[in-house]
């Protein structure tokens, strides 16, 4: 079983928190797939139980690079219905929209029929785990948390 982590990091922040999560969706005994946009393919898509996406906050919503991988891959939506997402941003201050991009990127999701998931309860309980700058201990932990949530979900459903 697989959960591609897939990311989009101009800074290197995102990609840091990235690694975050792959280390909670491995801690649950199932693969990550760590992989920026420019690295993906349809099969990562395809084969993969859950997708964790993340992105920079780029004016309130993902990076165009992110929005692209979703955009040319619309053709396989149809086969993603039972895929659990989730998703991730970093930004570079307090209230820049993190929250903002991270729901343009559940938006997606959502349109490809996928099965949505925020953080757990033990991290924000919220839409999906950020952080301003380079990931804080906070942060990497809540990251932690998202990965092991749905890789856990992924087996539940598997």
């Amino acid at each position: 079983m697989k959960v591609l982590v897939l990311y989009y990091s101009k800074g290197g922040n995102t990609k840091k928190l990235a690694h975050d999560i792959a280390k909670g969706v491995e801690s649950a005994g199932v693969t990550a797939v760590l992989k920026n946009t420019y690295e993906v393919s349809k099969d990562d898509f395809i084969e993969s139980a859950g997708i964790i996406a993340g992105s920079p906050v780029y004016f309130g919503v993902m990076a165009w690079e992110l929005k692209k991988v979703f955009d040319d891959f619309v053709g396989i939506r149809r086969k993603m219905e039972h895929t659990v997402g989730a998703a991730f941003a970093t930004g570079g201050h307090p209230t820049g929209g993190k929250e903002t991009t991270i729901l343009s990127i559940l938006q997606c999701m959502l349109i490809y029929s996928m099965i949505i998931v925020g953080d757990p309860l033990s991290a924000s309980g919220h839409y999906g785990v950020g952080c301003v700058g380079a990931p804080d201990d906070t942060a990497s932990e809540d990251g932690f948390k998202l990965g092991l949530r749905v890789a856990e979900l992924c087996k539940k459903l598997g």
